[in-house]
């Protein structure tokens, strides 16, 4: 089944959201810190109300303890998934993406998107299309639209 992957997240109610939407679809969510709040920000809590419990939450110190522990060269072999990287600017269309059930969504900062450096080492970029001068979508938004549409792809929504 597919996971979601936020890489140092900043704003406590956008990650409380995600939290809620992984409680709801049983979707591992991974977070890579520096984290721009504690968790236990009353916001981040308040935004994920009494689901916290039904996360399968994982908090990581860095990406590289991620992707050692994760990623595609991960030991493990039902551990193994690409790195899906989310971008607003690049990337094949979300529903024109074919999704794996292992794979990993990884979407960066709110303010900042994913860095160049890691855009740059992972070949699977997806994005979701934007219409007008609208810059990008809310980062619990665009998990949502992501995750569903590789659940779909998969099986995951039975």
């Amino acid at each position: 089944m597919p996971r979601l992957v936020l890489y140092q997240p900043e704003i406590p109610p956008n990650t409380g959201n995600i939290a809620r939407l992984s409680a709801a679809t049983a979707t591992e969510l991974h977070l890579i810190e520096p984290l721009g709040f504690s968790l236990n920000d009353r916001y981040l809590k308040r935004a994920g109300l009494d689901y916290w419990p039904q996360v399968r939450l994982r908090v990581w110190p860095d990406w590289e303890t991620f992707c050692a522990a994760c990623g595609p060269a991960a030991a493990e072999a039902s551990q193994r998934g690409r790195l899906v990287l989310s971008s607003s600017r690049q990337g094949v269309d979300y529903h024109r993406f074919t999704f794996l059930p292992p794979d990993y969504i990884v979407l960066g900062p709110e303010t900042r998107g994913l860095p160049a450096e890691l855009l740059e080492t992972y070949p699977e970029h997806v994005r979701i299309p934007i219409r007008g001068q609208v810059r990008s979508l809310n980062l619990s938004t665009a998990a949502g639209v992501l995750l569903y549409e590789a659940l779909r792809q998969t099986g995951g929504l039975v």
